[in-house]
């Protein structure tokens, strides 16, 4: 052992806790043709399909105990564009056609939403405008004329994808018409950094030249999540509002994958079936944002796949453990050794496809006295060259310095042995 120090490099798996790794969840079978929009006057839906079961994870162990990384791909949609992504690390960790401008659809809802929260109070009343109350496909019922807080029509837009509450917000906001409510959607966009987006209008029906990305998606729903209200929406499945109004959410996996947090869906002929969703693991939160999914079967299917493998990606590992010895340290005087321990443990979420590497630094020799608990190394954990953490090795036990007649009959028999190499033959 060297006198000034050692480095001990040792390759970690990062592969030993489960995250948390929910089904490959398959929805029902999609119907002939699909479901029409729910209306906010229709009577409650049936009762809702159980939640899905989380299969165990699978063996990452070889022969021999040792434990390696899974290179495992994502699985194929049948989207036209996605985007799978840890919005805690900003890791994106799959993606086809992410920067391809197509229509979103009531997706844009989100920004409509989001600009009217800045503009406007939950509280507001807003009065229904005949141009609004006459916007088609998904809606709330809403009436010319009858008057709903800014909280109702942010509810319905967002849980009913309804058009016309999302066209009344855009009224009151841009103080009766609609141009300068864009306008401040497409600042809103920039100031956002949504380089793919242009939105032209506030429901996200089909129209030339409103278009957007998977990437600017992904985007702007963490955007949206960061306001409280928004975060608290859409996670229902239902609400209630004016006018004895029961909403029904479109969001087919709220209730089925577990953890799921949101956010919104779209649909239109021209965007097909997308959404943008979130689910929270273990010290993670994946985003999955899906475009242009052939039929709404599909979409949920693939959804729920990209979601599970997502959360499949990372893995909590104990890097660093307190029972565990991480070198030895030689005393003087025959005192034999002080093994390395960790003060305290450390416990991170990685990716299981990343190898870890710890470092061990320590010197090769001390002087005494040592105290069990005195620092002397420290060990490292690094992905690559991020380190993820580090934690102090001490002492195990206590060793006193010898006395003055302890250390010279130490040094006598060492001298004594050295003697007796010489003459020894």
């Amino acid at each position: 052992m060297r006198s000034h120090g050692q480095l001990r490099v040792v390759v970690l798996a990062a592969l030993v806790a489960a995250l948390c790794v929910p089904a490959a969840l398959m929805s029902a079978p999609a119907p002939a043709k699909p479901a029409p929009p729910p209306r906010a006057s229709a009577p409650a839906p049936a009762e809702p399909a159980p939640a899905l079961p989380e299969p165990a994870p699978s063996s990452l162990r070889r022969p021999g105990g040792s434990v390696e990384p899974t290179p495992q791909g994502p699985p194929q949609v049948a989207a036209r564009a996605y985007l799978v992504e840890n919005t805690a690390t900003g890791e994106v960790l799959a993606a086809r056609n992410a920067r391809e401008r197509v229509p979103i659809a009531s997706i844009t809802k989100l920004m409509t939403v989001l600009v009217t929260l800045e503009h406007a109070q939950l509280d507001d009343l807003v009065t229904v405008a005949p141009g609004a109350a006459a916007v088609g496909e998904s809606t709330a019922n809403l009436r010319a004329g009858e008057r709903l807080t800014v909280r109702d029509l942010v509810q319905a837009a967002l849980i009913q994808s309804a058009n016309d509450a999302a066209y009344s917000l855009a009224l009151y906001v841009g103080g009766g018409k609609l141009a300068p409510f864009v306008e401040l959607m497409n600042a809103k966009a920039r100031e956002l950094g949504l380089k793919d987006t242009h939105f032209v209008r506030p429901d996200g029906l089909d129209v030339a030249g409103h278009v957007s990305s998977a990437r600017d998606v992904t985007i702007l729903a963490q955007a949206a999540m960061r306001i409280p209200f928004v975060r608290e929406t859409v996670r229902k499945r239902t609400a209630s509002i004016a006018g004895g109004r029961t909403l029904h959410t479109w969001n087919d996996l709220l209730g089925r994958f577990p953890r799921l947090l949101g956010v919104k869906t779209g649909h239109t002929t021209g965007a097909g079936w997308s959404e943008v969703a979130a689910v929270r693991g273990r010290g993670t939160t994946i985003y999955v944002t899906l475009l242009g999914s052939p039929s709404r079967a599909e979409r949920n299917d693939d959804l729920a796949e990209l979601l599970a493998w997502g959360l499949s990606r990372y893995r909590v590992v104990e890097l660093i453990s307190r029972g565990r010895d991480y070198g030895v340290v030689r005393l003087p005087f025959g005192k034999g050794m002080v093994r390395l321990v960790p003060e305290r443990k450390l416990v991170k979420v990685v990716r299981v496809d990343r190898k870890l590497v710890e470092r061990v630094v320590a010197p090769g020799r001390i002087e005494l006295p040592v105290r069990a608990g005195q620092r002397l190394g420290e060990v490292r954990v690094y992905a690559g060259s991020k380190l993820l953490g580090r934690r102090a090795l001490v002492a195990d036990r206590s060793v006193a310095r010898p006395g003055a007649l302890e250390r010279a009959g130490w040094y006598t028999g060492r001298a004594a042995d050295k003697l007796w190499g010489w003459v020894t033959p």
